[in-house]
């Protein structure tokens, strides 16, 4: 779990990436809690090391937009003592580069709140022919917003990547030949 705000989207093959705000607190209710995504990957095709390198290439710990509070602040929460030794492993790496550590806050991962829904999958919202037409692909609303497709169309909404690269990456995803070309050929007649 890394706490930024839109950094994600620059990740290839993240399965799934959901924005959290906090534990039923509206948005402006926060109290002590962090804005962060979870990332659900398989760590046989994406390590958590390059996730950590993405992380910290992408965004100033030291300075996250201009505030430095507990709803904006730098943190990486492991899930067992694998994947904290990674993150000791590569912020000292990074030192050793001469990057400098880190200014991040190491924690044990406890409880993951989902944000509000307006928060989800913000970008994609304002593109209502896009919406619209990915309904037919996931039989709920949370299917919808926890999936792949969803996240990356989000990213390119937000100019994080493009339609030539989503494309790219939906023929590497665990999914039926069918399914690919269903998504590929609907995301081609969608009004960006």
């Amino acid at each position: 779990m890394l706490c930024s705000d839109t950094w994600q989207v620059s990740l290839e093959r993240v399965w799934d990436l959901r924005e959290v705000t906090s534990a039923n607190p509206t948005y402006r209710q926060l109290g002590d809690h962090s804005e962060m995504v979870e990332i659900d990957f398989d760590p046989q095709i994406l390590p958590f090391e390059t996730i950590l390198h993405v992380f910290w290439n992408h965004h100033n710990p030291m300075n996250i937009n201009e505030y430095k509070g507990r709803q904006y602040r730098s943190i990486v929460l492991y899930r067992d003592d694998t994947q904290h030794d990674v993150i000791q492993k590569v912020m000292f790496k990074r030192e050793d580069q001469g990057k400098g550590k880190p200014d991040t806050e190491v924690a044990p991962y406890t409880t993951f709140y989902l944000a509000e829904d307006r928060h989800q999958k913000y970008y994609l919202k304002r593109y209502p022919d896009a919406l619209i037409k990915l309904w037919p692909l996931f039989p709920t609303p949370e299917t919808l917003m926890n999936a792949t497709l969803t996240a990356r169309l989000n990213g390119l909404t937000k100019g994080y990547t493009n339609l030539t690269q989503i494309i790219k990456e939906i023929g590497g995803w665990p999914i039926s030949e069918d399914d690919r070309n269903s998504m590929r050929n609907l995301i081609r007649t969608i009004k960006w």
